[in-house]
């Protein structure tokens, strides 16, 4: 019977953390790693909870970093923001947002806007 009741006690302490993991990026347009043929209108964000966007930015290249914005002012687990007209080249958007679990969290996405120069290149 105490073996039981350890198990029933560590099933809920398993469970419990579980049911308290940190927010997470589930989904992104631009995806990450992608090559698009034309440039996104928005960015968005799909996160597995409501979180709270405190900063975004779009690196063009080895450019400094734009902020993107004005940010969300209420907490979602779906942002949507306009991007800037973005010409043929790589970009990585940053982004860092405020769980509701007071944990900060933060990600990178990484896309390539024209043709893969790579593909179907003779070495």
């Amino acid at each position: 019977m105490k073996s039981y009741l350890s198990f029933v006690a560590l099933a809920s302490l398993a469970f419990a953390g579980a049911a308290h993991a940190h927010a997470h990026l589930e989904k992104s347009q631009p995806v990450a790693n992608s090559t698009l043929t034309t440039a996104p209108k928005t960015l968005d964000l799909e996160l597995n909870e409501a979180v709270q966007v405190t900063a975004l930015t779009l690196q063009a290249g080895d450019a400094k970093p734009q902020d993107i914005g004005p940010l969300p002012k209420a907490a979602s687990s779906k942002i949507s923001l306009p991007l800037p007209a973005l010409a043929a080249g790589s970009y990585t958007v940053t982004w860092r947002a405020l769980g509701e679990d007071n944990h900060m969290m933060s990600g990178k996405i990484l896309f390539k806007i024209g043709a893969d120069t790579h593909a179907g290149m003779a070495h």
